[in-house]
């Protein structure tokens, strides 16, 4: 892949599945940058930092300590367009609650929804549905 994207940010507390989706995410080299945040405070002081580049791509867990994914959703509706501009975001978790599903469709911010483990399918498409252009 010649185009790739700038940054994907991972916002997961689970370093094991960090570890694996950053592997995933290397291998496909399909970004500049992978970034961790390991709940949705860190992910918001990632994105609110100018020094940070603003993630394409962003896959979200619901389950975390601080600040789960539902509470980070919340916040980063309230950011400035500049710190969240041409953001997809993507819901990966474990939770096979239909709610949580549900719940997700109801912000226009989240494109779609995956459970864990992140695979090489998911991620092609993910890129051939929101980022033509780089596959």
């Amino acid at each position: 892949m010649e185009k790739k994207l700038d940054c994907i940010l991972l916002v997961d507390d689970d370093k094991d599945d960090n570890f694996f989706h950053k592997i995933i995410l290397e291998e496909m080299n399909i970004s500049k940058t992978i970034a961790v945040a390991r709940n949705g405070i860190e992910a918001l002081e990632f994105l609110k930092n100018e020094n940070n580049p603003t993630p394409d791509l962003i896959f979200l867990d619901i389950n975390m300590p601080k600040m789960n994914g539902w509470e980070f959703l919340d916040e980063y509706i309230q950011l400035q367009m500049v710190q969240k501009a041409k953001v997809i975001m993507v819901m990966l978790t474990t939770s096979q609650n239909p709610e949580d599903h549900a719940k997700s469709e109801h912000f226009s911010e989240v494109v779609g929804y995956n459970s864990k483990p992140l695979t090489a399918e998911i991620v092609t498409k993910i890129m051939t549905q929101n980022f033509p252009d780089y596959v």
